[in-house]
């Protein structure tokens, strides 16, 4: 049974979803030495975690590895959660400046910045967005600007208040909104954000079954490193810190 019918078609949703996965294939692929240390690995911070956690540098490393990937995961979902908006009514997902417009039937808009969890903007991150939400309420005062939030401490819609320039400021016009709310202001229906998390396993479970399966491919970093030096502690140290004074004996 699909859930959705009410603000989004199924082809749509299943197209989405789809699109969303193929981001994922990505960091599928097989992750070598070089690719690995491409930020350079910091063997130190490695050494303290093995020991920390108690795990072997074998487990430190696959951890890494995946701290790795969800930088793009992460990136995956922020697609998802933005550009489904393309397919839901009155909705547009701009290329550039706001994530999301929405048209209301009066003809005001809803300009959103959407962000992932409620603390990932810091102080200046949050006042350059404040001060570009003024600047479009200045075009027209029914236009309300969104502060969208995925992740927020509890459903709400509520007055963004923001320090600027160590001023307060206020504006009814300017809100912080969790997703949930803007799901039932966009659909006008209540429990809209629910019923589409309820359908994701659904449609991801069907799309698996029509064969579209993404399998992991074998990383090769613990074995290139394990050529360098069969002690992995030394390999990761040397592969930081070779032309260091003193690692020449390492």
């Amino acid at each position: 049974m699909y859930l959705l019918n009410n603000f989004i078609q199924q082809q749509d949703f299943e197209t989405h979803v789809l699109n969303t996965i193929k981001i994922y294939e990505d960091v599928l692929k097989s992750i070598n030495l070089q690719q690995f240390n491409s930020n350079i690995i910091d063997p130190i911070k490695l050494t303290f975690d093995k020991y920390v956690f108690n795990k072997t540098f074998e487990e430190i490393i696959t951890l890494e590895l995946q701290r790795q990937r969800d930088k793009t995961n992460t990136n995956a979902i922020g697609y998802f959660h933005q550009n489904i908006f393309k397919y839901i009514k009155n909705c547009e997902v701009p290329k550039t400046g706001f994530d999301i417009i929405f048209t209301d039937y009066n003809g005001s808009k809803i300009f959103v910045e959407m962000k992932n969890k409620h603390n990932t903007m810091n102080s200046s991150a949050s006042q350059k967005t404040y001060m570009n939400m003024q600047n479009k309420l200045l075009q027209n005062k029914n236009n309300l600007c969104f502060l969208v939030e995925i992740l927020a401490p509890k459903s709400r819609n509520i007055v963004w208040n923001c320090r600027v320039d160590k001023q307060l400021l206020s504006n009814e016009n300017i809100r912080r909104v969790s997703i949930d709310k803007f799901y039932e202001i966009v659909t006008k229906i209540p429990n809209a954000f629910y019923l589409l998390c309820k359908q994701i396993p659904i449609t991801i479970e069907n799309l698996i079954a029509k064969n579209i399966i993404i399998t992991q491919e074998k990383d090769t970093v613990i074995s290139e490193l394990k050529t360098k030096n069969a002690n992995l502690l030394k390999a990761l140290y040397l592969l930081a810190f070779k032309t260091y004074n003193g690692f020449e004996n390492f």
